[in-house]
């Protein structure tokens, strides 16, 4: 009798994979590619119409993980609640900080992004570059927020707006 192989992600979960955000395993396929056999689970990630493969092998190595434990989410909305902390370096230089820390896939470093470059009404305008930067945070802490307590996206969006604008 063939022994069942245990995989550490299966058909029907939530994953979050670093540089995509949270996406769905909608299966595990084998392929031969360049002479080598290789299973590979298939991530559908609906809002960008996109699905990845990633070798089973290398899915935690590539920092492909499950969704956040509350603990994890508990920390994040603390972090979201604590002081902006900008440094005063050139813009250059925090926008790729940024972008390292919205595609390391971790959520208390995308709550950081947010919280820094998060503006209220009486604050000064943000670039354009700032802003693109806010929303995708946003945007990737909203998706798993919504994925970790079953609500929609809009839904976890405003429950976000709400944190920041009350610290």
């Amino acid at each position: 009798m063939a022994k069942k192989k245990k995989y550490p992600f299966s058909d029907g979960d939530y994953v979050v994979y670093p540089k995509h955000g949270v996406g769905k395993v909608v299966g595990i396929e084998n392929r031969e590619i360049s002479g080598a056999k290789l299973e590979l689970y298939v991530v559908r990630f609906e809002k960008e119409r996109m699905t990845l493969r990633v070798p089973v092998l290398k899915a935690i190595a590539s920092g492909m993980r499950r969704l956040s434990s509350q603990a994890t989410l508990d920390e994040a909305f603390l972090t979201l609640k604590g002081k902006a902390r900008v440094k005063r370096t050139m813009w250059s230089r925090r926008a790729q900080e940024y972008e390292a820390k919205i595609n390391s896939g971790s959520l208390v470093l995308i709550a950081e992004v947010v919280r820094d470059l998060f503006r209220k009404d009486d604050q000064p305008e943000q670039s354009y570059s700032e802003r693109q930067i806010y929303e995708a945070a946003l945007t990737r802490l909203a998706r798993e927020l919504a994925a970790v307590e079953a609500i929609d996206e809009a839904e976890a969006m405003s429950k976000l707006e709400k944190v920041l604008i009350a610290a």
